[in-house]
Order: C-alpha cells, then structure tokens, then sequence
C-alpha cells in the first residue's frame, strides 16, 4: 500500500566539510583537529586522510547538479570553521566565506533549500592546542565564528544547525580518544559536553540576533537503548546510558536543567564546577526543530563491560571508555543483520525513538541522517548495484511513517550520504553515499539507490 508523506516534508541529502570537502591547504582554511588527528600514524584505517577526500571544494558545482538531477529539496552541509577562522578566532578569511556563498547561491539557482550546520567535528587546531572543548573559551570562541557565518549567509540561509553529534565530539573525542583529537579524559569529557551545549547556546541567540526568521536546529544522535533482559539492573543500566548519551544534551537545551541522576552518577568522575551561574538558561535558547541522527539500536547490560556498539567505537583505540561514569556496562551483541560497519539493523528502533522525543520534548523533529554502509562496487555494466541500501532506506522510510502516523511530528528526511566520503577513523573503507566516489579518479556514479531514493523523493510516495 503507497503510503503519503506529510505536505511540505522536506527530502534531501547531507555531508560534512572534512569528510567531501579536501582542498585542506587551500583558500586560507587553517588545520583542524581532524587534519592532525588522520595524519598521526594508527588512528585511522589505512592512514587515510581528508586531504583530498571527494575533492567537492573544486567540484561543488558538479555535485549541486547531481542534488538537482536527484531531484532534492534540500541540502544539509556543514560549514569548516578553520575556512572561515584559520586559527579559531580573530580574522575572518574572506575566501572561505566566499566558497559557502557560492555553495548557497548554486543551491538556491538549483531549487534546494540549504540547510546549513555550523560545526561537524573540524575544530582548529590551535583552539585544541589552548585547551579545545574541555576549556570554556572555545564556546565563546565559537559564538564569534557563528556571527561571521550567519552575517554573511543569513540572508538566504533560512535553516541553521549549530552542532552535529556533541555527543561524538565529547565523548569520542575527548573520552575513548577514537576520534580527533584523541583524548582519553572522562573529566575532560564531560567538561566538552557541557562548553559544546553552551556554544550551542551561546550561538544559538547569535543566529536568532542576525537571522530573526530562520529556523534554529541542532543535531544530536540520540541513542535508542533498549535493556538485554526485564531486570531491574538492566533497566537501571539503560537510564544511566540514557543520562549521559542522551539526557545530558536534550534536557539542558530543551528543558533548561542537566539532570539529577547525570551529576550523581559522575559524582566521582567530576563535581561539575565548570557550569557556572547563568549557563543553563543560556544553553536553553530553544530551538525551532530537532536534527535526529538514527543508524541503529543498542542493547544495554549491566555490569559486563564491553565496546559499545554505536557509531564508530568498533574502531577502539584504547580502553578507554565512551560513557563517563557507565564504563561498568556492557553492549551485547545482539542476532540480526548487519551493515558494513557492524551495525544492527533495526528500523522499529527509529519509530520508537521518534515516539519517545514527541513524548518528554514535544519539538518538532526531522530526520538529519539515516543510512548505511555496504561493500559496493562497480559492476561490469558500470553500475552499482545496492539492494542492501535500498532495502535499508525503505525500512527506515517506513519507520519515519509509523512514528508520523502515531504522532510524531517530523518535517524532513535528509539522507546519509550523497556522497562516499571520509568516513572518520573508517577512513575510505566504510561507503554510506547514494553516489558512489572512485577515489582516484573522482568520478561519480549514481547507485541504484540513488534513483530509488529520487524515486521517493520526486513522489512523496514510499
């Protein structure tokens, strides 16, 4: 049975600077923590870097028209804060703001609303080398990067998200150490948390100040738990992943408090003295929609340790743990199928989670990526084929509808990725694109779930 997508849903695809973008020593743009990171010898697979990475910098307009052919709406990239501020504050470079204006007018000469994300993962180095999120200076630092960006594109830019998955840059980044830059603090984690949700704040009103009609967001990848048994211990386990997974953004952002099992459950981690008076109200400068990153559904059990099964932990590079305070509980591995990056299939877990934010926040929501990764190739009649993808994107389409049907307010569905791309400390192994990417000859080829996307998209029709 066809089933309708709202009126108005919004259907696009996303990406992010470090991972398409390359050009990393041209135009001004300064080094990110990401740059540094990829280049020290173990931390990504293969040694890979960004460097080149889908060379979109040279061939945006390239790209632009394969969005149009695909018939999308909309665009979510991800501005490169060293492009714009080489050293993370001071001087803005003109050249970087220049790329992103013509990005932006290319989208909108194209049909497609651009949806821009302040911060995905690129901080200037030399901010990391005065103390990076863990020091309060950086979220101030990161208010006066917003300014420059929204000052210069808020005119046609009607959509603004200030982070991409604190969680990852806190926790991955300065937790386990399996993300740039490579720190291994539960401390320094949680500190990261709470000076990222402030920049959010703190951004946030800067965006609100410059761009009154634009529509504030912020993207978090909000993890569906769910307890390996009925015990009580078990659903004890679940509520402290949530706390410091999940309730350690949404709550102070939508609801103006970090919680109270949080700071008791890290208690001997941290006292938490870095929040100061003032700061929560900051943080909760509400937002007009909720980015919500889904790929798949964790199982929680207590008191056996173990890697997490989430995004990019399956690449430890240490002992170290990703949930500061919770490092006595496990993530067992659960039957069904998998993608490319290890990761359990599960579209229910979508609808649920969508459920359970209608419920405790009541904001509107739109899906700011979903997708997967498998082992594709290019076969002998140039194509490539990828039922897997197709069959995941359904499922999850599927999904979004069952929330929607059940009441979940959702606006918008934006694909991850358009492109293969850099997939972190992955490196160029994991493909997650609908446009699959020869690496050494930067070709472009539509995969068959590109054209059943554009499919969808060009019907509102699953």
């Amino acid at each position: 049975m066809a089933r309708n997508f709202p009126e108005g849903f919004w259907w696009g695809s996303a990406t992010a600077s470090y991972q398409i973008e390359g050009a990393v020593a041209e135009g001004g743009r300064g080094t990110s923590i990401w740059d540094t990171f990829s280049h020290t010898p173990g931390k990504t697979l293969n040694g890979d870097t960004g460097d080149v990475a889908d060379d979109h910098f040279h061939r945006w307009e390239a790209d632009l028209d394969l969005m149009a052919e695909l018939g999308l709406g909309a665009y979510r990239f991800s501005v490169a804060w060293p492009r714009i501020q080489p050293t993370g504050t001071g001087a803005v470079e003109p050249r970087g703001l220049d790329f992103y204006d013509r990005l932006v007018d290319g989208l909108l000469a194209r049909g497609i609303t651009p949806v821009a994300t302040l911060y995905h993962w690129d901080l200037p180095q030399p901010l990391e080398d005065a103390g990076g999120w863990p020091a309060r200076e950086t979220a101030l630092a990161f208010e006066g990067y917003a300014d420059a960006v929204a000052g210069r594109l808020g005119d046609r830019v009607a959509v603004w998200t200030t982070l991409n998955e604190p969680w990852c840059s806190a926790f991955l980044g300065y937790g386990s150490g399996v993300h740039a830059p490579g720190r291994t603090s539960d401390a320094d984690a949680l500190a990261a948390a709470h000076h990222l949700n402030l920049a959010h704040g703190l951004a946030g009103r800067v965006i609100r100040e410059r761009v009154p009609a634009a529509q504030l967001s912020v993207t978090l990848n909000v993890h569906q738990l769910r307890p390996a048994s009925d015990s009580a211990a078990d659903a004890d386990a679940v509520r402290q992943i949530d706390a410091v997974g999940n309730r350690v953004f949404l709550d102070p952002m939508l609801k103006g408090f970090y919680p109270d099992d949080l700071i008791a459950d890290t208690a001997s981690v941290t006292d938490w003295a870095f929040v100061r008076d003032g700061d929560t109200a900051t943080i909760n400068c509400g937002v007009d929609v909720l980015g919500v990153n889904y790929y798949t559904t964790n199982t929680v059990q207590a008191g056996v340790p173990g890697t997490v099964a989430v995004r990019d932990d399956g690449h430890q590079a240490s002992d170290a743990s990703s949930w500061p305070g919770a490092d006595h509980i496990g993530f067992p591995a659960m039957p069904g199928k998998r993608t490319a990056m290890g990761w359990l299939v599960q579209p229910d877990g979508l609808t649920d989670l969508l459920l359970r934010l209608q419920r405790d926040y009541g904001v509107p929501m739109m899906i700011t990526e979903n997708g997967s990764a498998w082992a594709d190739v290019v076969t002998p009649d140039g194509g490539v084929h990828d039922p897997d993808r197709i069959d995941y994107l359904e499922r999850h389409l599927g999904a979004v509808m069952d929330a929607v049907e059940r009441g979940a307010d959702v606006r918008g569905y934006f694909a991850w990725s358009l492109l293969d791309n850099f997939e972190w400390a992955w490196g160029y192994d994991r493909r997650f694109g609908l446009v699959y990417v020869d690496y050494a000859t930067q070709a472009r080829i539509l995969k068959d779930s590109a054209r059943r996307y554009a499919a969808i998209v060009g019907g509102g029709v699953l």
